[in-house]
């Protein structure tokens, strides 16, 4: 296989690049998918467009013997940031980049399936390939794909995830919860504005904002059982415009992330009650709007211990990451909810020649990982496949 991975390479390479300077936002990626559709076409596989109502993109390849199905999914959207980096692809729409890797998952994916359209016949099953747009924007690409019956009759599924936090040669993952539930919360209070001289004839919603970032962080701290993982995050607060006036409003912006529904909920709850009664007591009035984003992404145990055991054939014992549940989110948390799966972090960073992180305008991978993510989805497609195809025939026999 490494001698197809360094065949198909330069193109993935070429593929990436032109995806990075020419990035789509979610629910814009026309462009990606019709290219990812051609090269799917290309290959000969039977493909999908439009799949969920959106861009999303499957292609489909059938083995030489029929047996069961797996899925391999990448994402395609960018961010709205300016790409500040001084490359040869840096990106040429204005205020969009590719800044957290999808251009390298959608190049990857689509190598894969060049690799293994020309082992088809050594392939007992299916193989769905799923290009899904709109991860970074809730409600996302991966609901409307499921919802779509994308994967209805997949057996197994599984994603990877670019990671430039760990250096190029390792990969990481972990069975159970591996990334959080990500919600937003926008909080306003309505008080009463007035001259700053003067506080006692106003309300003072900016007092109160105050009262409430801080408060907000005794419910993690002082509410939620500390064996269970949960963040408040206050990241914005708008208010005023003036330094001697009072203002009538102010609003907080912040985030939730979560591992656990029932601490979710709790949350949820207490957000609700701490904003009633801290306003009651300023007699302002504090509203709660709460957006449910993602759910959190828990991995099935079989798929994951076969991704860990294939991972450690690819990097080593040495270069496997077991990784501690990190509190980013992922859509990918949808197929989860209906397909066994396993979701996985390849490393990309290149920690001397690239300083930006994820979501940052200097962002960029080492494009040697996408070898390594090439060889493991396609390493993980075809032994998931013959280990279903094993397990199906076992149980035929004994039933005959």
């Amino acid at each position: 296989m490494k001698q197809m991975i360094e065949k198909v390479y330069p193109k993935i390479v070429g593929i990436r690049r032109y995806l990075h300077q020419h990035p789509e936002l979610s629910y814009q990626e026309e462009q990606t998918a019709a290219l990812v559709a051609k090269h799917l076409e290309d290959i000969g596989l039977e493909v999908k467009t439009q799949v969920g109502g959106l861009h999303g993109v499957t292609g489909y390849l059938r083995g030489s013997k029929p047996g069961p199905t797996v899925a391999l999914r990448a994402d395609m959207d960018a961010l709205p940031i300016e790409d500040a980096k001084d490359s040869v692809y840096r990106s040429t729409v204005p205020g969009v980049m590719h800044a957290c890797g999808h251009d390298g998952h959608t190049a990857t994916l689509l190598g894969v399936a060049e690799i293994l359209s020309e082992m088809r016949d050594e392939i007992e099953g299916q193989v769905l390939f799923i290009f899904q747009p709109a991860e970074e924007s809730p409600p996302g690409g991966a609901i409307a794909m499921v919802q779509d019956g994308v994967v209805d009759q997949v057996d197994g599924i599984f994603g990877l995830h670019l990671w430039a936090t760990y250096p190029t040669g390792t990969i990481g993952t972990r069975s159970g919860e591996l990334m959080a539930a990500a919600d937003n919360f926008t909080i306003e209070i309505q008080g009463k504005g007035g001259h700053a001289g003067i506080p006692h004839h106003c309300i003072d919603p900016i007092v109160i904002a105050s009262h409430l970032v801080i408060q907000l962080q005794s419910i993690v701290s002082r509410q939620i059982d500390p064996q269970k993982a949960a963040v408040i995050s206050v990241c914005k607060i708008e208010a005023g415009d003036s330094h001697n006036v009072i203002p009538d409003t102010c609003r907080i912006l912040g985030t939730v992330r979560t591992f656990d529904v029932a601490v979710r909920d709790k949350i949820v709850e207490r957000l609700g009650h701490m904003c009633e009664g801290i306003g009651k007591s300023f007699g302002a009035e504090c509203k709660l709007t709460y957006q449910t984003g993602y759910p959190a992404v828990v991995n099935h145990p079989e798929p994951t211990e076969l991704v860990r055991s294939i991972a450690v054939d690819v990097v080593g014992k040495q270069g496997f990451i077991e990784m501690e549940p990190i509190a980013p989110g992922e859509d990918f948390s949808y197929f989860l909810q209906k397909v066994p799966g396993s979701f996985f972090f390849v490393g990309c960073g290149n920690f001397e020649q690239y300083q930006g992180s994820h979501h940052h305008p200097h962002f960029d991978i080492d494009e040697e990982s996408m070898k390594i993510g090439m060889e493991l989805l396609a390493t993980v497609a075809l032994r998931f496949l013959q280990k279903e195809a094993k397990n199906r025939a076992e149980l035929a026999e004994c039933m005959e």
